[in-house]
């Protein structure tokens, strides 16, 4: 005789599998079956069967599959969020029990468009799974950092490629991100002509890349506000007294993309570099992965905006 079952009784709720929740990160984060394969080192065909088995496990569908990316759905955003939150806990779950703790410290330089943006999220992150290692961060231009680095100063370095007197060859790609006009929503400045520029000093890649694009055109242009600092930049922008070159990912309100309907030139991408010395202490290593794999969860946040 089977028990009685309360009128109070609910069924338990599905457990979602951690490794589903991976790879259906890579898939939103690559925007390809394929391409999120190889990263797993699973089939595409398996990774599309794990998927229409999570979305009839939340009764959502989850991922807008078309002819040449992936898109997430307003549900497949939701589940994002959570996925990459439980994967993170799991991590650090497992790190607290199977990770030695490191201790020391470690010296890290970034040029200051990189580290007004990713330090915040580095640190956090580093901290909390190396809580008795010392960061000691240091903010200088680019060739700078190489120097130092050269010179044993620091044991990361993070450098914007294009630097004038930055060799070519030096560090490894981290980070590429187009590289756009912007300026106040709603402004006027980009009509003005001549130009009004906004722009970092000499030695700049982003600097250079722009006056290389106007350069190619028969736009007359001039140099308006010069500051060391992206928050400068930003701040002669807001004030919609003049246009800038900057990476697509730190054009936030009340700034916006011009586009190429403004009748400016396309300047191309622009990428972060990371030197690290491979032989150093371990805490070296780390933050130098937690550096990447904060770059890769940006880079998938920023394709997030892109296709809302």
């Amino acid at each position: 005789m089977s028990a009685s079952v309360g009128p109070g009784w609910q069924a338990p709720l599905p457990l979602l599998d951690l490794d589903v929740l991976r790879n259906f990160v890579a898939i939103v984060e690559n925007r390809s079956f394929s391409r999120a394969a190889q990263q797993v080192h699973r089939t595409p065909s398996a990774l599309s069967m794990q998927i229409k088995s999570l979305e009839a496990t939340l009764g959502k569908a989850l991922l807008v599959r078309e002819a040449r990316r992936i898109s997430t759905t307003t549900e497949g955003e939701t589940l994002l969020r959570y996925a990459r939150r439980l994967l993170n806990l799991n991590q650090e779950a497992v790190t607290q029990f199977l990770q030695p703790a490191l201790q020391g410290s470690v010296r890290m330089g970034t040029a200051d468009d990189v580290g007004t943006r990713l330090l915040p999220q580095v640190l956090s992150r580093f901290a909390r799974f190396h809580p008795s290692v010392q960061v000691d961060v240091s903010v200088a231009p680019s060739l700078e950092l190489m120097e130092r680095f050269d010179g044993d100063d620091l044991d990361v370095a993070l450098m914007t490629s294009g630097t004038d007197g930055l060799p070519e060859g030096r560090g490894e790609v981290v980070h590429s991100e187009p590289l756009v006009w912007a300026g106040r929503s709603g402004g006027l400045a980009s009509e003005c002509r001549p130009l009004q520029l906004a722009l970092s000093n000499h030695g700049c890649a982003w600097r250079r890349m722009a006056l290389a694009a106007l350069d190619a055109t028969d736009i007359d242009y001039r140099i308006a506000y010069v500051s060391e600092s992206t928050s400068g930049l930003c701040a002669a922008l807001s004030a919609d007294l003049a246009v800038s070159a900057l990476p697509a990912s730190m054009v936030e309100a009340p700034l916006r993309s011009l586009g190429q309907g403004v009748g400016l030139p396309v300047m191309g991408n622009y990428q972060v570099l990371m030197l690290r010395h491979p032989d150093r202490q371990s805490a070296s290593d780390a933050l130098a992965e937690t550096v990447i794999e904060a770059f890769q969860h940006w880079s998938g946040q920023s394709l997030e905006l892109a296709s809302a």
